[in-house]
């Protein structure tokens, strides 16, 4: 195993975080690069008549999904050391929603509003003003909120543990549930266009 290497202690602490920024520079150079930066082509999404977020966002889940799998499979990374968040269902269900809502009003999600913002759009500052007092408010409420918080614990649980099946069959099922979503995406935006055309 060689990986992940972090794990392998393959570099310290302050390295991994001159990693991490560099990741996160790259990430939010591609998601400006794929327009994802703009509040209108986000928006867009949820009118169904430009589903480029679903297409790129999904891409890259079943991209990385496949290459941890077959990256596992040749014995390079041991998936019993990569981090997984626990799972309380029921709060994230719940926050989920709430950042749903978020995502739709103000056209941006958290990591989005900091694009937008290092290109100046007023729209992403003011977005991302919103997400910082958000958590400021989150973090004073806690106390009031700790027991659901915690609530409806399953622990560290994946799709094949949870359902009980072969890694490689969940992620087969999981590209195949990615291509009629591709496919499906491709018609609604045609039936979207069309409708716009004809008003």
């Amino acid at each position: 195993m060689n990986a992940p290497l972090f794990k392998f202690d393959s570099f310290g602490n302050e390295f991994s975080l001159i990693v991490a920024v560099i990741i996160g520079i790259g990430f939010g150079f591609f998601l400006e690069r794929a327009g994802f930066g703009s509040a209108k082509k986000l928006a867009a999404q949820f009118y169904f008549r430009d589903l480029a977020v679903f297409k790129v966002m999904f891409t890259a889940i079943v991209t990385a999904m496949i290459g941890i799998f077959y990256l596992s499979w040749i014995g390079f990374v041991d998936l019993s050391l990569v981090y997984l968040t626990p799972t309380n269902l029921l709060p994230q269900v719940v926050g989920g929603l709430l950042l749903g809502i978020g995502f739709v009003i103000g056209g941006y999600c958290p990591g989005t509003s900091v694009v937008a913002s290092s290109t100046g759009k007023i729209d992403g500052v003011i977005y991302l003003v919103g997400v910082i007092f958000g958590i400021f408010v989150f973090g004073e409420f806690f106390p009031l909120i700790e027991n659901f918080y915690n609530s409806s614990d399953m622990g560290k649980v994946t799709l094949p543990q949870y359902f009980n099946l072969p890694y490689g069959l969940v992620v087969f099922a999981v590209v195949l549930m990615a291509l009629g979503g591709f496919i499906g995406a491709e018609k609604v935006e045609k039936i979207f266009a069309k409708k716009s055309l004809e008003k």
